[in-house]
């Protein structure tokens, strides 16, 4: 199953999906609309810093963006060009900043994109994500996102949380998600993935041949990696900060180098699938944050979220749906040498 984003605030370790990304400072955009903005030095900040100046006469933006500002030449000193951060003012000095917009500002806006999309009513829509398609806004994919797209395709989304988006998927890990259209659909769906009636199955290929029984369960807590912050790891929670997390893993084929196995979540954490695998010494394809290998042809994450079923939250009918991998994960799993079923 799939852990819940809560209505407001997000929490990066409870989301199936990228996790943190690294900060980054805003990226102004050369393009977009100038907000010209002049203020004379009052004689409270006679003899300040100019930085200091700025953030104290244009208190509503940040530090960081205001210091992009002056690096980029968009502030004048009675009227000449003004780009040294401790350069002192005087009383009666006038300031002109030219305000552009961020990246980061502009990141909720609607982009057309082809979505597929295979199922949709008045209240909640699936879409079968590709890889590579980044789900919600962040530092370094602030446009193009399936956040983006949401907005392009229906009204409504404007007016609900984040799109409608309860759960996300990695960046490179194609497959089902649910989106809500409304608030009410979307509080109903965050109460049925956080009882944990929201069941999402994967496929995974993965380094290694399987040894043992074909069930395997995995039940290790997962937090941030102490030794790379980048990366989640199995953790023992009385030493590191760290959630429980469970997946049943069984393998569909197996050859000497490698394996092909169904999972199913029964907690949601942050990169778990890839985690618990590496944990059983099984990475997979082409995850290179993980220790995998590009094989087969394929050159990402080799996982999908193939089934998602549901109860529907507004007419209670029980519901289910399935995406076939997608063609660089079936050409993969063939050149490799194994043999995908559809699991049950």
């Amino acid at each position: 199953m799939t852990e819940a984003l809560p209505p407001s605030d997000l929490s990066p370790d409870d989301w199936e999906g990228d996790g943190d990304a690294p900060e980054a400072s805003p990226f102004l955009v050369d393009d977009a609309p100038v907000e010209l903005r002049q203020v004379d030095v009052p004689l409270a900040l006679h003899g300040v810093r100019l930085d200091k100046v700025l953030a104290e006469l244009v208190p509503e933006f940040s530090r960081s963006y205001l210091q992009q500002l002056l690096a980029q030449g968009s502030v004048q000193l009675n009227g000449q060009l003004a780009s040294k951060p401790a350069a002192k003012v005087k009383l009666g000095d006038t300031l002109q900043v030219a305000m552009r917009p961020t990246a980061q500002s502009q990141a909720f806006k609607p982009e057309a994109m082809a979505l597929d999309i295979v199922f949709e009513d008045a209240h909640l829509l699936v879409v079968n994500k590709p890889a590579g398609l980044v789900v919600h806004p962040a530092p370094g994919n602030w446009s193009g996102t399936l956040l983006n797209g949401l907005l392009a395709h229906h009204a409504g989304a404007s007016q609900v949380p984040r799109a409608g988006i309860v759960h996300r998927l990695d960046k490179d890990t194609s497959g089902l998600m649910v989106v809500a259209k409304t608030r009410a659909t979307m509080d109903a769906l965050v109460a049925l993935i956080a009882a944990r009636h929201v069941s999402r199955r994967y496929v995974a290929l993965a380094h290694g041949a399987w040894r043992g029984a074909p069930l395997h369960t995995v039940d290790a807590a997962i937090g941030r990696d102490p030794r790379q912050r980048l990366r989640m790891a199995v953790v023992d929670p009385a030493q590191h900060p760290g959630k429980p997390a469970r997946t049943d893993i069984t393998c569909l084929d197996s050859t000497d180098r490698h394996c092909l196995v169904h999972c199913k979540l029964h907690t949601g954490r942050t990169h778990q699938i890839r985690v618990h695998m590496l944990s059983l010494q099984h990475p997979l394809v082409a995850d290179a944050l993980y220790g995998g290998v590009a094989e087969g042809g394929l050159q990402r994450q080799a996982l999908h979220a193939f089934r998602l079923g549901l109860q529907h939250p507004v007419t209670g009918a029980a519901m289910q749906w399935h995406a076939s991998p997608p063609p660089d994960f079936l050409q993969a799993v063939e050149n490799l040498g194994l043999h995908y079923n559809p699991p049950l």
